[in-house]
């Protein structure tokens, strides 16, 4: 299930990095750190992938 914002794809990103061990854990904030802790790899890359084109900046949810 991809992502139906852009905030969404950028946090799914970033706990990726982490998840992958590309960037600290501890640079986690919000919601990178929540999905790093509840999602996995798998679910994760599924999240972040697709363009960015057309997408909210925010969804309200």
């Amino acid at each position: 299930m991809p992502a139906k914002s852009k905030a969404q794809q950028k946090a799914a990103g970033a706990a990726l990095s982490a998840k992958r061990g590309d960037t600290k854990k501890s640079d986690l904030q919000g919601a990178a750190r929540d999905m790093y802790d509840s999602m996995s790899e798998k679910q994760l890359e599924e999240f972040a992938e697709g363009g960015r084109k057309g997408k909210p900046e925010h969804v309200d949810e």
